[in-house]
């Protein structure tokens, strides 16, 4: 396998009540999963392609919770990668060079047999992860929104954050309120609106998530 690794932010939205029934092994709340993610690349590598200041989406479906697969991917790169670079990454976030289960990108690859062609796009995106707010712009294929969960009373933010010592995502991530429209591409997400969502910082290899 190359030897591959993978420091940055990611941005994700999906269909679940806050703080997604998934990360407690439970199912989702109404029975199926749509997501949305986007990843602002700090650092990275893949052999000797270097993957610097890229970023990289996609969008997810499944029927029914993930672990029983039948789902659907669709990728997009950054329109700035070069060819080299979109194949490093499409290589990473399919699965490949991973050992088994190591990391969510093996997982949903896994547990998608229906994968879209990869998209190519450019991709803006502003995150503030101690403020639980962001925004990412995926070309015309889709748009994710987010802001701190508020508070039922007094609808000030709230804050929650997520601790997942052994995942295989990140280790820590705060939680937000979501949106996701879709307006192009081949999976349409209509769920996803004032939803889960969180802000984590991700460090990744072929053999999953670096602990601090």
């Amino acid at each position: 396998m190359k030897d591959w690794a993978i420091q940055g932010e990611e941005l994700a939205n999906c269909n679940c009540n806050f703080g997604c029934p998934c990360q407690f092994g439970v199912s989702p709340t109404d029975g199926s999963c749509e997501a949305a993610v986007v990843y602002d690349i700090h650092k990275g590598h893949h052999g000797d392609v270097k993957l610097d200041g890229l970023r990289a989406g996609a969008t997810y479906k499944w029927p029914g919770p993930i672990h029983e697969g039948n789902g659907e991917m669709q990728l997009v790169i950054d329109a700035r990668a070069d060819a080299a670079q979109r194949a490093a990454l499409e290589a990473i976030m399919t699965g490949e060079d991973t050992e088994d289960m190591a990391t969510m990108w093996f997982v949903f690859s896994a547990m998608s047999p229906n994968r879209h062609p990869t998209l190519s796009a450019p991709i803006e995106l502003a995150i503030d992860r101690e403020g639980r707010s962001g925004r990412a712009k995926v070309g015309g294929i889709f748009e994710i929104s987010a802001a701190p969960i508020p508070h039922p009373v007094t609808g000030a933010p709230h804050r929650v954050g997520l601790n997942l010592p052994n995942g295989f995502e990140f280790t820590a991530a705060e939680l937000a309120s979501g949106s996701t429209r879709t307006s192009g591409g081949a999976i349409a997400l209509a769920k996803n609106r004032d939803s889960h969502a969180h802000f984590a910082a991700l460090h990744l290899t072929g053999a999953g998530v670096v602990r601090a």
